[in-house]
């Protein structure tokens, strides 16, 4: 099942539940920036190498910027070339994935297991242990370092 439309109460995740954060799409104009909500909420790009994210290398995670849920632990992040942040591995139960068939190609898209958020891709070409990259766009995550 796709994930259909993100906005409002008709939100569903991967298995036609409802999020557990939902919010009409003019509170979550209000919450977000309008980077975060064009690619959160719209399933937008930003473009490659625009993240500061990309330099991050400190101790921490990395959560959605639309409800907070932690989603990937620092030392899972990777230089993948890419311009964007990656991952080989998310936080246990933070992201489903669903079939994205836009630009004319199937890709796997990752979204956030909250609040259904568009974060990004996942692909097989990513290092060891999993062989994944997860390839965020970093306006839709925000970085909390560990003390």
């Amino acid at each position: 099942m796709g994930l259909g439309s993100l906005f409002g109460s008709s939100a569903k995740d991967a298995k036609g539940e409802d999020f557990a954060v939902e919010k009409t799409p003019e509170q979550w104009k209000r919450d977000l920036t309008p980077a975060q909500f064009h690619v959160l909420r719209e399933h937008g790009t930003e473009r490659a190498g625009t993240s500061l994210l990309n330099h991050e290398k400190r101790p921490g995670a990395f959560s959605c910027a639309g409800c907070g849920q932690e989603l990937f632990d620092a030392q899972t992040k990777f230089e993948s070339g890419t311009g964007w942040p990656s991952f080989f591995a998310p936080r246990e139960g933070a992201v489903e994935t669903s079939e994205d068939r836009s630009l004319f190609m199937a890709r796997t898209e990752v979204h956030c297991s909250r609040c259904g958020g568009h974060l990004g891709h996942v692909f097989p070409d990513g290092p060891p242990p999993s062989g994944l990259r997860y390839c965020m766009n970093g306006v839709a995550l925000t970085f909390q370092p560990k003390d």
